[in-house]
């Protein structure tokens, strides 16, 4: 029988328990993206509060685009010596720490800075309601080195290993999705185009971090939205990224694009609303032979251990849970099984940095006091 505390291990990791901390927008990187205190402070905690494995907040491979405010970067080599104090801070605790890998592509605000905005095709954003321009062939394989740079520089730093954005509507997440990619070239079209600026920046890292390093992917399993990537159409994009090499993929789905109820972060009343990825991460998990992480609305620990014994899901990622409370998996693995105690209310996205309203509540009583 599976223990959500079993020492396993997958591509050279350690893993000291089943529990990702899952890529999170901490909103507190300086503004061109380096780490400050606050941020120290923030994977300190999480490393220190039992979860095993932390993925980093979208991490941005290129200054040509506007960062969002807060947004950490990985752009040129003067942030390896910046994570190189990161990494040993969480591998003290016997913790792993991936770099997530992005590019926003149209989900930013509004600029007249002189940065790009890039899309597969100029469709504007449905929830962001900016309009990007379409990539050319050229800028397109200046990204997937971007991405390959941007994977060695994490290497290098200390790193165990890079996640590729690809899922809530971010850029290579955009070209898999025929609503916004409207191509009419070689990465456009049916799914084997759409997903080749997906598979040809895979093979850009993996030739620049080498055949060993663990390269872990988060997908969306369907769009949730009319003209969207299908849960087929997922699973082949999948299955050909395991062929090449890929260690890890983390099932997810939807944006701001999506249908009402049907987002990234959804609302959780009731039980049976909890766990709402999971159906596509066990079907996936029974068809690949490399780890799959279930993330969305886990937050009961009885819950998460049946699922571990009843699918084939290996891993199980958390973000909200996690942003309330860094040190629940300790709390759990000490005995105390109450489920989480964040209340799905999304308040803690807010600017100015991810929070939790509790914080906010305790510190603003703390400052009356």
């Amino acid at each position: 029988m599976k223990s959500l505390f079993d020492h396993t291990q997958f591509a050279g990791l350690k893993m000291k328990n089943r529990f990702i901390r899952s890529a999170t927008y901490d909103g507190f990187a300086d503004e061109r993206g380096h780490m400050t205190e606050a941020l120290f402070q923030i994977y300190d905690n999480l490393a220190e509060g039992g979860v095993g494995t932390i993925i980093t907040g979208l991490t941005s491979v290129t200054d040509l685009e506007q960062l969002s405010p807060g947004q950490m970067g990985i752009y040129d080599d003067t942030f390896i010596d910046d994570y190189k104090k990161l990494t040993e801070v969480i591998h003290d605790n016997d913790v792993n720490i991936i770099l997530q890998l992005a590019c926003l592509g149209s989900q930013t605000s509004p600029n007249d800075n002189g940065k790009v905005i890039w899309g597969p095709s100029a469709v504007e954003d449905v929830g962001y309601k900016i309009t990007p321009r379409e990539m050319t062939t050229e800028e397109i394989s200046y990204l997937q080195t971007a991405f390959a740079e941007g994977a060695l520089r994490a290497k290098k730093a200390g790193f165990d290993g890079v996640q590729m954005h690809v899922a809530h509507g971010y850029l290579l997440s955009k070209f898999l999705t025929p609503y916004y990619n409207r191509r009419t070239d070689g990465y456009g079209g049916d799914i084997d185009n759409r997903a080749r600026m997906i598979i040809e920046t895979y093979q850009a890292i993996r030739s620049k971090v080498g055949p060993e390093y663990p390269i872990l992917i988060k997908i969306n399993s369907e769009d949730f939205m009319d003209q969207g990537m299908t849960f087929a159409e997922c699973k082949q994009v999948c299955k050909e990224l395991v062929q090449l090499g890929i260690n890890a993929i983390e099932i997810s789905g939807g944006s701001l694009s999506s249908r009402p109820g049907e987002g990234v972060v959804r609302n959780i009343k009731k039980p049976e609303q909890e766990e709402y990825f999971k159906p596509y991460a066990a079907d996936l998990a029974q068809e690949i032979n490399v780890p799959v992480i279930a993330v969305g609305g886990n937050r009961n620990i009885a819950s998460l251990a049946e699922l571990v014994n009843q699918t084939a899901i290996e891993y199980i990622a958390l973000s909200r849970p996690l942003i309330c409370e860094s040190d629940l998996i300790n709390r759990w693995q000490q005995g105390d099984d109450k489920q989480a105690k964040c209340i799905s209310c999304n308040k803690c996205f807010l600017p100015g940095g991810t929070t939790c309203i509790f914080h906010r509540k305790q510190r603003s009583n703390a400052n009356k006091g």
